[in-house]
């Protein structure tokens, strides 16, 4: 799941990008936020009277994964198939037999070049959800 320190970076990066909305995120938590954006090279800060955070670089070559990864680290949901942060899992005999890593490794290379392809520059057209197939029903009480 993307975590709400995500969200607050994506927001802020959108509110750079087009400059219209505010990203509704607590202040000091914000502030932490845009400091590692700019240390990524993603924003830029000016001192002074009309300083402030501003947008270095265009919407449509930053990737959602590049955001995702910066804040909340990486995006592999067994640490045996990220290609970053790769690590043998503690238990694993066998990567090549492991079941559990087979299950996962098919949908997330779906979702790794889903969200590699991804930029903010998407995040700024609008909110209709970007779908190449229906999404099934949620179980009850989810």
């Amino acid at each position: 799941m993307i975590a709400q320190k995500t969200k607050y970076a994506l927001k802020a990066l959108m509110v750079l990008a087009d400059e219209k909305a505010e990203a509704g995120a607590p202040k000091r938590f914000l502030e932490h936020i845009l400091l590692g954006l700019k240390r990524a090279g993603l924003i830029g800060s000016r001192r002074g009277r009309n300083g402030g955070y501003e947008r270095i670089k265009d919407p449509a070559r930053v990737s959602l994964a590049e955001v995702l990864r910066l804040i909340d680290g990486p995006l592999a949901p067994l640490p045996c198939l990220s290609r970053r942060a790769y690590q043998r899992c503690d238990d694993c005999t066998d990567e090549e037999t492991c079941r559990v890593r087979a299950v996962f490794e098919g949908f997330y290379a779906a979702y790794i070049l889903m969200i590699e392809s991804l930029t903010l520059a998407d995040l700024q057209k609008d909110a209709t959800p970007i779908r190449s197939f229906p999404l099934p029903e949620p179980p009850a009480g989810e």
